[in-house]
């Protein structure tokens, strides 16, 4: 059996990452793909992960991909909001399509809902949904108009509740904001072509294998946390069996495919300072956590309420947190290290900063608190 180190993997995620060497100039589409999305709970997220990542990223370039419908913003892995490429779709309606018959009994009860009114919703939000944005109380008096008024509560819910279901459908994902409210269209009828249907092992097979190119290893339990699905988890290993390879990382099994093995063995010490952003898909994709950020600084990172902080990494693992505030032409920067800084990283960490500053056309500020 393969004895991989964490050194070795940390360093084949830099590199897979776009963070040891930066993609060209254009390359969003493709870098976002790679990485399986870009989460996108806080709308600042995704467009920092690609400035970490992408030459020459203007700001605003994510809006106007999100304008132009080249990206969409759904729910995919772990029910959470991510932007895709458009042309991503697909393969993740065909990974995570929900099982006919809907979700258990304790995933209705737990909502508030009855199976009556998920079976509702599902068949009759393609028929209320189309090219033109509807918020959500639009949506919800369009369903109780095709479905009845039973399906209102549910169909408000903050949390997308079954909405969820139909975005894995392909029958529903984000419009573009109304002022503070978010909207809902109809895919197909918004990117004006139809969702194709993907055979369904060849999707997990693609996945699996962006996965492993981003990551490096993955056991059947990071497969789980990841994708928060024990069925799903299962299907894309047994779907990608043929091309794994087992492997030990430090004592620790796992997973890695055939065509990354030599790289994995290849590399010794991950290397270098990255600033990364709120819920950056280096620091919510992985597991262990314990690989990348100490035990005593976990908390630190990944906070209440499943929010991931910014972090600073150092040689691939978390080194400090930060948060940050554009005032006119000023990035005002708070940066909390775990340790105290030699000179050589203290002056490259303000350096990167100040290459984030740049990049929102002003200057950086940095404190440092704690």
């Amino acid at each position: 059996m393969i004895a991989l180190s964490w050194d070795q993997v940390l360093a084949f995620r830099l590199e897979r990452q776009f963070l040891a060497e930066h993609a060209p100039q254009g390359s969003v589409l493709s870098v976002a793909s790679a990485l399986c999305g870009l989460h996108a709970q806080l709308a600042s997220s995704p467009e920092l992960a690609l400035q970490a990542r992408v030459d020459g990223l203007a700001h605003g370039s994510v809006q106007r991909a999100l304008d132009d419908r080249t990206f969409i913003k759904t729910w995919t892995i772990r029910d959470t909001v991510h932007l895709i490429p458009a042309d991503d779709l697909a393969l993740y309606v065909a990974v995570l399509r929900p099982r006919p018959d809907g979700p258990g009994d304790g995933w209705m009860r737990q909502r508030g809902i009855t199976r009556g009114q998920y079976h509702a919703i599902i068949e009759n939000v393609p028929r209320a949904l189309g090219a033109r944005p509807r918020t959500r109380e639009s949506l919800a008096d369009r369903l109780v108009e095709l479905a009845g008024p039973d399906v209102r509560e549910a169909a408000l819910t903050s949390w997308g509740g079954v909405l969820k279901v139909s975005a894995q459908l392909g029958d529903v994902c984000f419009g573009p904001n109304r002022g503070r409210n978010v909207t809902f269209v109809r895919p197909d009828r918004w990117l004006r072509r139809a969702i194709p249907k993907m055979d369904a092992d060849q999707a997990r097979r693609e996945l699996m294998r962006r996965f492993l190119g981003a990551y490096g290893v993955a056991s059947y339990d990071d497969m789980y946390r990841w994708l928060e699905s024990s069925r799903i988890a299962k299907e894309l290993l047994q779907s990608n069996r043929d091309e794994l390879i087992e492997v030990r990382v430090e004592g620790r099994p796992a997973w890695a495919h055939q065509n990354h093995v030599d790289e994995l063995s290849a590399r010794r010490r991950p290397h270098g300072v990255h600033v990364l952003p709120a819920f950056d898909p280096y620091v919510v994709g992985p597991r262990p956590r314990e690989a990348f950020v100490a035990t005593e600084q976990m908390r630190r990172v990944f906070r209440p309420q499943g929010r991931v902080s910014p972090v600073v990494l150092v040689d691939g693992r978390a080194a400090a947190t930060w948060s940050h505030d554009v005032r006119g032409e000023r990035l005002r920067v708070e940066l909390e290290p775990f340790v105290r800084f030699r000179p050589r990283i203290a002056t490259t960490i303000a350096g990167e900063f100040e290459r984030v500053a740049a990049f929102f056309g002003c200057t950086s500020e940095v404190s440092v608190v704690g």
